[in-house]
């Protein structure tokens, strides 16, 4: 069998297959992960990903090359989660660039793409690791160049693209030391060949469901089953405290921690989502509370007040159920809705933050931010949200937290897509560095200085995370069992046991050091506040010169993320 040229029916097939080849192998891919933890993996961000793109792709009624590309190219851009899905996403994009300009593809034009595609994704990479989906893709890309001037049949060029690119993936774990400790090939690269099976299935004429679900005839998702159901939700939400206040309080003398715990105390006998965080000279106050004018006779005593908000949570909760109600009654445009936003003045400073629970979401709102970002580790966020979040907040300044290191790329990406609108990605790893970032800023600095400032700030504080393993594995010489606690640090694992609190003691062992001064507890929605509070005191008894804070998180997966300053 001999191929010569592709056009833009058979490539949108060959790419349909390779996505649902994807789809089909993403919990073997989620396998290949070297950390055992119970979040969102590689194949499954890959997979939702490629899927985005699957969609639009599937929604062409007569694609020709252009509209295929784009499809191909915004789609995946869009859907992109994870750093694997990401880096799919910029290898796509790169392959889009060169066949737009073609009516068919042959082994030129393909290669060409092939090479184009891996010089795209290595530049949206700022540190290239090799052993990784990238190194794969680099294989593929070289044997290619070495091909395509002994053949003109796609078939046999393609067979053996993949074959390399199976070769190089089967050593990448000679290249990553982590990989081969673990006994598995990297999970990137393994779904990077599945993409490309796929295709050469559909080329090779083999029977295949090019089906995509999700996909109605106009080529549209409908979320009019979930509309009414979350305005009931909004409307029946319950509001125990009406009034949502923040303030500033310049102080006028030292507010110790003495201070700052009867301070707490204080406000926990008049409301609930309380944020304290004091400096030498200012302390941020958030409170939700009946009586606002309580909370800020109390601040008083402390110093002057400044920037204060008083938001009226009940009245707001009315006028947004009110408000989705007419909009569902009067079907109002996207155009008209954003024509009216415009209309507003925007502010100069805004902030979005992925948040991985309820209490964490409420500090982070407490901090000042505007918009956020349900997902965190067990479901990275794609840039296609970013993009919604970063169209919802009304500002010229805009700065991102992705609080997770497989978000980072995606939340860049974002920032390559908008035109109209500055916006700053703080590069922060865990939710921890994003409170820090968010103290860090100083209204009064520029955009740019203050970008600088929360960037540098965040090595300031370490993160520890306390999970359980969902498989077993070796990883940094510990030998981790299934059903293991593991005490996860900012770069490896620091400690793994039985049980949970000798872990995680352990793990807060290996971060405090002789210049740490405060350790802040984040207890997930898996951990009680009596076993954190507990925690607190024995870590106040191991660490006498260290001050130990705990906060309700509510965050899956995770029992405790732990914060040392």
């Amino acid at each position: 069998m001999e191929i010569n040229t592709i056009d833009a029916s058979v490539f949108a097939k060959m790419f349909l297959a390779g996505a649902k080849n994807l789809d089909a192998k993403k919990e073997w891919i989620n396998e290949l992960n070297v950390f055992p933890v119970p979040d969102g993996d590689t194949g499954t961000n890959m997979s939702m990903t490629i899927m985005s793109a699957a969609k639009e792709v599937s929604a062409l009624e007569n694609p020709d090359m252009k509209s295929l590309a784009k499809a191909i190219s915004s789609g995946s851009l869009r859907g992109a989660r994870g750093n694997s899905g990401v880096i799919l996403s910029q290898l796509f994009r790169g392959f889009t660039k060169v066949i737009v300009e073609y009516d068919t593809i042959d082994v030129v034009v393909l290669c060409d793409a092939i090479q184009k595609a891996v010089e795209t994704a290595y530049k949206a990479v700022m540190k290239p690791k090799e052993g990784t989906i990238l190194t794969v893709a680099k294989g593929a890309s070289d044997k290619a160049l070495e091909l395509v001037d002994t053949t003109d049949d796609l078939v046999y060029f393609m067979d053996e693209v993949i074959k390399e690119a199976e070769r190089v993936l089967e050593k990448t774990p000679d290249m990553l030391p982590v990989l081969k400790q673990a006994g598995v090939v990297d999970s990137g690269g393994q779904g990077l060949v599945q993409v490309l099976k796929g295709a050469f299935d559909s080329l090779l004429g083999k029977e295949i469901d090019y089906t995509i679900e999700g996909v109605t005839d106009s080529g549209k998702t409908s979320a009019a089953s979930t509309s009414n159901s979350y305005i009931d939700a909004q409307a029946n939400q319950e509001i125990k405290f009406a009034y949502c206040t923040q303030f500033l309080i310049m102080l006028d003398k030292p507010f110790n921690s003495k201070k700052e715990n009867e301070f707490k105390s204080y406000l926990e006998t008049i409301g609930d989502s309380i944020v304290v965080v004091a400096d030498d000279e200012i302390v941020k106050v958030h409170v939700h509370t009946n009586d606002p004018g309580m909370a800020m006779q109390k601040g008083l005593t402390y110093g002057s007040l400044t920037t204060i908000i008083i938001e009226n949570m009940k009245l707001e909760r009315d006028e947004k159920v009110s408000a989705m109600k007419e909009k569902e009654m009067q079907s109002v445009s996207a155009t008209e809705e954003k024509q009216e936003e415009m209309k507003e003045e925007p502010k100069e400073t805004g902030f979005i933050s992925v948040s991985i629970g309820e209490g964490i979401g409420e500090i982070f709102k407490g901090l000042g931010v505007d918009y956020i970002i349900e997902g965190g580790q067990t479901m990275n966020p794609s840039t296609e949200d970013m993009l919604n979040a970063i169209d919802k907040v009304n500002a010229k300044n805009i700065f991102i937290l992705p609080n997770n290191k497989n978000i980072i790329l995606a939340a860049n990406q974002a920032v390559s897509l908008v035109e109209d609108k500055n916006i700053f990605v703080i590069p922060t790893k865990t939710v921890p560095q994003g409170i820090t970032a968010l103290i860090n800023y100083i209204p009064e600095s520029s955009a740019e200085e203050n970008a600088e400032r929360m960037t540098e700030e965040l090595d300031t504080v370490k993160t520890g995370q306390v999970t359980y393993a969902v498989r077993d594995t070796m990883i940094d010489d510990k030998e981790i069992h299934q059903g293991d606690y593991m005490g996860i640090g900012d770069k490896t694992i620091l400690s793994v046991g039985k049980d949970m609190e000798t872990v995680t003691r352990e793990m807060v062992s290996e971060m405090i050091d002789e210049e740490s001064a405060i350790v802040c507890i984040y207890y997930g929605e898996e951990a009680s506040e009596e076993d954190a509070n507990k925690l607190a005191e024995d870590i106040e008894e191991d660490y006498p010169d260290v001050e130990v804070e705990v906060h309700f998180g509510g965050q899956p997966i995770y029992y405790y993320v732990i914060s040392v300053e």
